[in-house]
């Protein structure tokens, strides 16, 4: 690769968001933070092996960030992704969705080839051979 397509590379990284986070979404991240009565933490988005289609998102609120963390700060509240769930999570969009079934969190993952029903179960291209994508671990 040359030095021109690295600086190309490099830049496109760059311009990419980290992680986006919808007014809805930040909107209940702030009631949960002042209902719990931990207003100075931050909402931790993690992605682990697991779930029924080989990885799983997760979500936990931290006083502070760890030595790696990516800080994203929205709208007064701040986000942590670790460097190796921030591979999986670049470019994405956490939403709340609140329907008749009932409400929860919605990332919509552009590095995700499949999902589960659950939405909170997805594989990657580089899993996708390994993993069979079948529900089994969920109602859907």
């Amino acid at each position: 690769m040359s030095v021109i397509e690295q600086e190309i590379l490099q830049t496109t990284i760059d311009i990419t968001p980290v992680l986006s986070v919808t007014p809805s979404a930040v909107e209940v991240i702030r009631n949960l933070l002042q209902q719990r009565n931990i207003p100075n933490h931050s909402l931790r988005v993690f992605v682990s092996g697991g779930g029924c289609s080989g990885m799983q998102y997760g979500m936990a609120f931290e006083e502070s960030p760890k030595e790696f963390d990516q800080v994203v700060a929205i709208d007064g509240v701040s986000l942590l992704i670790d460097s190796t769930s921030l591979m999986y999570l670049q470019g994405a969009t956490i939403d709340y969705v609140d329907s008749l079934m009932g409400g929860g969190f919605r990332i919509e993952n552009p590095n995700a080839v499949s999902s589960c029903g659950c939405g909170s179960s997805f594989r990657t291209g580089k899993d996708s051979e390994e993993s069979s994508g079948s529900c089994s671990s969920c109602s859907h």
